[in-house]
């Protein structure tokens, strides 16, 4: 029969061996955390979230890249040069619109049309792109169909005296044919007479009800500089009270 083991004695003898391990390895992590850190040290705590969507935080200075960059490209902002609540706002004057206004007011004088419902048709028809071309064969700042522009002289659709003249030319007969009814003449700048004529009035077409009121939304909005007696806005909204004390805004 072998000798007797003292249990306590073992268990006290493992006990002082772990704690002497354990200390001894302390300092070691101790040293390791400084030296991991002190490598580091040059560079800031970054957020990063890679392109799964998850965040990590970075002691490293980040490579440069577009996804990790903090701003925005700046978006300059334009300002229109004629803007109010109502209707589309329009570019600023630059050098090309700036000859084309020239030419509406030359146009307008000796027509006698007046020159803000021709900006405001040009508006809506083009937007003031002598190059406009549309679907339907109309080109040119006031979109004149070749027949139509050739009644009134212009041969050329893209030049812009020609077209605006032919246009301002086309927008006065058709006032004199309606009786200066501005939506009839509009309707039938947009739709053609025959579909005016057939209608009695505005052709239920949507296009041409929408045209109807977007040249006049330009053209009675404030800083048009329409001629005051011109034309009356049978749009505009105006408040009506009913006999039982109602208040009611409509354009009717």
């Amino acid at each position: 029969m072998g000798p007797k083991i003292d249990v306590c004695l073992l268990h006290d003898t493992m006990m002082k061996k772990r704690t002497a391990i354990t200390a001894g390895l302390l300092p070691a992590t101790l040293v390791l955390c400084a030296t991991v850190l002190a490598q580091g040290a040059s560079g800031q705590i970054a957020k990063v979230v890679d392109d799964g969507g998850r965040p990590f935080f970075i002691n490293a200075e980040p490579p440069v890249s577009a996804k990790l960059s903090a701003s925005k490209p700046r978006t300059n902002i334009y300002l229109s040069a004629e803007s109010s609540f109502s209707g589309r706002g329009r570019p600023a004057v630059d050098f090309g619109r700036d000859g084309s206004e020239k030419l509406v007011r030359e146009a307008a004088d000796r027509h006698r049309v007046d020159p803000a419902l021709v900006r405001a048709v040009i508006e809506t028809e083009s937007n003031w792109n002598p190059k406009a071309y549309s679907r339907k064969g109309a080109g040119g700042l006031m979109q004149l169909i070749p027949t139509t522009a050739q009644r009134y002289g212009a041969y050329d659709l893209f030049n812009p005296q020609q077209n605006i003249d032919a246009g301002v030319k086309h927008l006065k007969w058709l006032l004199e044919r309606y009786n200066g009814n501005l939506d009839l003449a509009l309707a039938a700048y947009n739709a053609g007479e025959g579909a005016v004529d057939r209608a009695h009035g505005i052709p239920a077409f949507r296009e041409t009800r929408d045209y109807v009121q977007k040249v006049q939304n330009a053209y009675f909005r404030p800083g048009s500089g329409r001629l005051a007696d011109a034309f009356i806005n049978r749009h505009a909204i105006h408040k009506d009270v009913t006999p039982d004390g109602r208040i009611v805004f409509t354009n009717e």
